[in-house]
Order: structure tokens, then sequence, then C-alpha cells
């Protein structure tokens, strides 16, 4: 028999269902077996950075059967996930059985028999495929997975204890894309909070059935354009020279006007699908549509990957298999009719530099709208699923023609009002994916050119300046991708890092950094001014992608990161100077009359007495989950932690209830 090693048992069922239990006998190491310890730095910087890997801390038994299994079957196939840290789980469990040995920084292969079978889909036809043309390990995706791991090690293991000494609080930390992600949020909440808040109005006519917008007068535009230089890129905002002195005035002239049609413009406009999802499209589109974090789906584009309803999830890559869109191309054609197909697939140009981390976009790996399976699924699994197979199979539908009509009416006293339209003339990929826009634009304004149109009613709208919105998981991910920062399989555990260390908070949808957050991300960014450029950390990631790509050495990336960043840590361990947090005032201790603040540990924030270690009050601060009630007693649904500091949700009125669960799923909908 032969000895197949995967990293998940979900995974490992998939394949059981899938492959002779004669022939092949799968494992799943339960992830990674070997790493860093977690107790020191790890590195030996005079040995070439070589890292000292272990065991993990309850994985002796796995690597213990792992090792039974292999003397027990005659040959070893290495089949755990396509990407950097797949290739990592492969590679250490070969070391563990004696296949590989490190001549650090050379890794030599001992076993040539030894197979690596790489598939993007857990399909019998992807199996078949890869079990008849296995590959060894891609030794380069190694190096690459080693370096990252390395490089942040050191970051963090070296930055973190310096933060101890001038906080105090030994549960804070630093991390190389961590610090920048949270900079990101820090950066913009001074943006809002510098930015100048203006009153203007915006003014609109209803003409019989139009509703147009006031656009100019004596063809001066009253809509004027700021761009603002941030952070992160430009900000563009507009307002009109509408305010509370004059509109009263324009509103009075306006009703006193004689307007005509004076210019029809129709164009006809081809609206194209979006591309197929990729990781961080995928978490964005979850996050709009159903308000999933990245972590959340995460895991569940892992569970229909392992289940085989889906091509791997981390992925950058636009592509699609030909076997997939001629298939799609036959599923529209009967589901919609030949009218919404393509005569010859649709393909998209990827917007990554080094799209690498799988060959395929997300798709289904089936043309079934529905989950089908055996396996257990939440309606969470099936909401996503739903979306990944719209997205994979509208991208081969017909493009929508839409027809644009803009209306110029036009008044005497030279105002210009103007209303633009959309009809829908073929709905193409709208009908599977928006067909609530065709239903909203389905009609032509009845209007010819010249005629005479009579101001019913004059509206004006108060409005303000809007500062650059704070970041959401959906907008902080579009902007990492697009300067370039962390890949699609760190997005999801750097946001999660930041709120449990208590760097950010939810204001509703958006990110808003603490008092901690702000304070440690100030001090990190101008100390470390380099380390957190966003330009730096990019070229740093382009570096870590060309050692995957076998196009740089790994140890001189290293040397060239390291020796600069020795210099400004050693300057930085000499100011003795301290880091002072501000603490907001959250009310009256009932214990002495003191100011209550709020504090922050490896547990969360809660309010403390400012007269400690004198008046030892404390009261933790729960943070309610919106649109969800215990389905017990109907009380708030709040967060709570666990001794192992694992987050769960309980019930507010907590002893006399004492409902809980580990998910919001488990929770009731308001």
């Amino acid at each position: 028999m032969s000895l197949i090693i995967v990293e998940s048992p979900t995974k490992a069922r998939t394949f059981n269902r899938i492959l002779d239990p004669k022939k092949y006998f799968v494992y799943a190491t339960m992830g990674h077996i070997r790493d860093l310890p977690g107790n020191k730095t790890s590195i030996d910087y005079k040995k070439s950075f070589k890292p000292d890997y272990a065991i993990i801390k309850n994985k002796e038994k796995v690597v213990e059967k792992l090792k039974k299994l292999a003397s027990e079957n005659k040959e070893i196939i290495l089949a755990t996930d396509p990407d950097r840290e797949g290739e990592s789980i492969a590679y250490h469990a070969a070391f563990l059985l004696g296949k590989i040995k490190e001549e650090w920084p050379e890794i030599k292969i001992l076993d040539p028999d030894l197979k690596r079978i790489v598939f993007h889909e857990i399909t019998s036809s992807a199996l078949k495929e890869a079990l008849e043309h296995p590959s060894t390990l891609r030794l380069s995706l190694v190096k690459g997975q080693q370096s990252r791991r390395i490089l942040d090690r050191i970051v963090g293991y070296e930055l973190s204890p310096l933060l101890w000494k001038k906080t105090g609080k030994n549960w804070l930390s630093a991390g190389r894309v961590q610090t920048v992600a949270l900079r990101l949020i820090v950066e913009r909440e001074k943006e809002i909070k510098n930015f100048k808040i203006e009153d203007y109005y915006q003014i609109y006519g209803n003409f019989d059935n139009i509703k147009a917008k006031l656009i100019s007068k004596n063809d001066l535009p009253y809509e004027q354009k700021t761009t603002l230089e941030l952070f992160s890129g430009n900000y563009t905002f507009t307002k009109t020279t509408i305010n509370k002195d004059n509109v009263d005035t324009v509103k009075s002239d306006l009703e006193t006007d004689n307007y005509s049609v004076t210019n029809i413009e129709e164009t006809i406009q081809n609206r194209f699908p979006p591309p197929p999802f990729t990781t961080s499209l995928l978490q964005q589109d979850a996050f709009y549509k159903f308000g999933f974090s990245s972590k959340m789906t995460m895991s569940l584009a892992q569970g229909l990957y392992e289940r085989g309803l889906i091509t791997y999830h981390r992925t950058d890559s636009f592509n699609l298999s030909s076997s997939f869109v001629f298939k799609a191309k036959d599923y529209i054609t009967a589901t919609y009719g030949e009218k919404y197909s393509l005569e010859k697939p649709r393909g998209f140009k990827t917007r990554s530099k080094m799209a690498q981390e799988a060959h395929e976009a997300i798709r289904p790996t089936k043309l079934a709208p529905n989950i089908k399976t055996t396996e257990k699924v939440t309606i969470n699994h099936r909401r996503l699923y739903g979306l990944i197979f719209n997205r994979a199979v509208a991208c081969q539908m017909k493009e929508a023609e839409i027809k644009m009509i803009k209306i110029n009416i036009t008044g005497a006293k030279k105002y210009l009002f103007v209303s633009e339209v959309e009809q829908v003339l073929f709905d193409g990929f709208f009908k599977l994916l928006n067909p609530k826009f065709v239903q909203a634009n389905n009609t032509k304004p009845n209007v010819i050119l010249n005629q005479a149109l009579t101001l019913k009613t004059v509206e004006s709208e108060a409005l303000q300046t809007k500062p650059p919105p704070r970041f959401n998981e959906a907008s902080l991910i579009r902007i990492l991708e697009e300067k370039g920062i962390g890949r699609p399989s760190t997005y999801a555990p750097i946001i999660s890092l930041i709120q449990m260390k208590n760097y950010v908070e939810k204001d509703g949808r958006y990110f808003a950094p603490t008092n901690l957050g702000s304070t440690i991300c100030d001090y990190l960014s101008s100390s470390f001014p380099v380390l957190f450029d966003l330009n730096f950390t990019a070229g740093m990631e382009d570096d870590l992608d060309k050692i995957a790509n076998d196009e740089k050495n790994f140890i001189n990336v290293l040397n060239e990161f390291y020796q600069p960043f020795k210099n400004t840590l050693e300057t930085s361990k000499k100011d003795t100077s301290l880091i002072e947090i501000e603490n907001k005032v959250e009310g009256i201790c009932p214990l002495d009359g003191g100011n209550l603040i709020s504090r922050f540990s490896r547990f969360g924030k809660f309010i403390a007495c400012s007269n400690y270690p004198k008046c030892k009050y404390t009261k933790s601060i729960l943070k309610t989950v919106k649109g969800k009630k215990c389905p017990k007693d109907g009380g708030e649904i709040v967060v709570r932690y666990s001794k192992n500091k694992k987050r769960f949700y309980g019930c507010s009125n907590y002893p006399k209830c004492d409902f809980s669960s580990w998910t919001i799923a488990g929770t009731a909908n308001v």
C-alpha cells in the first residue's frame, strides 16, 4: 500500500471517499507538526539564520503514528496543500521520516523515490492526474516559507521585548506586516480627525416625472473637487458652492425660471462581469454580502475545499481551467439560453505581479448551484459556496448591454440640470449576479428634445463634506493587496491579531484604533521608519516571492535585512524613555470616588480605578454582538474569553443564563 500524507482529517475523509482503500492509506498530520518553539527566538544568527525547529507540543503521538505507518507502507506520497505552508508541512513530515537531510542552508533529499503530488481541487480526476504524474518537493517554496517565518520571528521576537520594557506590558507584540496594517488604521484615524468638515447644499429639481441635479449656471459648475494626499493614497471629495447663505436665493431664482430639454445623449455601453474570485476578492465580497470576517471566510472556504466542493482557496490568479469554462458554457446555455453564453471563453488578467499561490481562481469543482455532499455543512458554507458558484459562472456569461441616457434641462436664466438614467437593454450576467439591478433600470424617460418642462418642486439637500472613511475588513484587505503588503493567506490572521491585541476595536463594521494601538504604532513607526514603511514592506514581499520562485538567494535577503534592522534596534534600546499610554476616563469608582479608566490586558479591555493599587476595583468590558440575541432568554450576546484565551459568545445575563457558543452561528438572529 501507499501512505498518503495530508494535513486535515476532512481532507483525509474526502481522499478515502475517492481512492481505493486497498491501495492507499491516508493520514492527516492535523496541521503543522514541526515549527519554531515559542519560548525563544530559535534563530542562530551566527549560522546563517539557522532555525531551531522542534516537534510541536502535543504532536508527539502524531509523529510516532506517522513513523509507524511509514515503516508499514512501501511508498510515501506527500499530498498537502499546494501553497508555501502546505509545502512546509510536507517538508517537515519528510524530514521526520528521514527522507530529507538539513545541511543548513542547503536541503538534501535523501530518498529519490519520495513523491509529492500537487492538485488544486480534491476530485477523482484531479487526484488521478496527480498520482499519475507525481513530482518531488518544491524546495524553493520551502525556502520561501522558511524565509518569511525567520524574518517574522526576528522582527516579532526582537521588537516585542522592547515594547514590554517601555510599557510594562509583557503581552504586547510587534510584527513586520501586523504593524504596517495597524499603521494604515492609525494614520487614517489621524487624517479623519484633521479633516475639515464643511456644510454645503445639493439642489434637485423635479420636472414632471424626471428628477435632475443642478449642475451649473452660466456654464460655471457648482460642484468642486478636492484631492488630498493621504498615507495610503489620494482621497477626492466634492462639495458645491451652494451654502446656507445663498441656498434660498438660488431656490427662489430657480422657481421663477422656464425650462426645456436642450440635449438628450444616448450611448450604449457593454457592462462586463467581474472576474472569478481570488482570495482577497472572496474575503471582500463575503464581508459586504454576509458580514463574514476574513477569518470566518477562510475557515468556511477551507471546509468547502477539503470536502472537494471548490478549488484551492488561497490564490491570487484569475485563471480558470479549460475544462471548467466549456462546462460552464453548456450549463449557461441549458439554464439561461444560448444568448447568455459566450462563443469563446473569457479570460482575465491578474493584477498581482507574482500570482503564484495557485494555478486557478476559486471556483466550484462541479457545475452544481447547490452543495451536494454527504459531509455535514452549515448554512454559512452554503452561502459562501453560492457566492463562489455564481461568480465563477457569471464571469463566463455574456456581457450586459446598457443604454446610458443623459438629459440636459436648461432654464432661460442659464441654469443647467442634468438627469442620468441607465436602461438595461440586455441583462447578460446580471441575470445571475444582480437581477434587482435589471428590475430597477428597465424604463426610459418619456421626453423629447426641445420639450418644455415644468419645475414642480425644488429640493435642497443639506450635506457635509465627508472625511476619508475608516477601514473595514474588506477595504483593509483591498489596500493591503493594492500596496503589495502581505499575501492572500496572511490577511485573515493579521486582522485577527491586531484585534486580539486590543490595538484596534470595531465601531460598527469599521476599525478604530485604541489609545494603546495608536501609541504603540506611533512609537514603532517613528523609531523604525524604514521597517514599517509601505514601500519597504512591499519590496520585502517581492523578495520573498522571488525566493519562492528560485530567483533570489534567501540567505542574502535575510542578511540585507538584518544588519540595518539590528543597528536601528540597538539605537532604540539605548533610549531609556518609557511609553505613556493615555487612559480614557470612563466614570467614577463606586468604592473610593476615583476616576475609572480603561486599561488593557492580554484578555481584553477592562475598567479599573485610577487609584490602583490602593483601590482594586475592576470591571470587565463586554463587547455586544449587534443583531444577535440569546436563544434562551433573549438577552444580549456578548464576547467572552475562556481561561485559554479562546473567544466564545455568551449571554449578558450570566450567571442567571448559562447560554454559550463558540460561534455566532449558534446564536439567534434578531
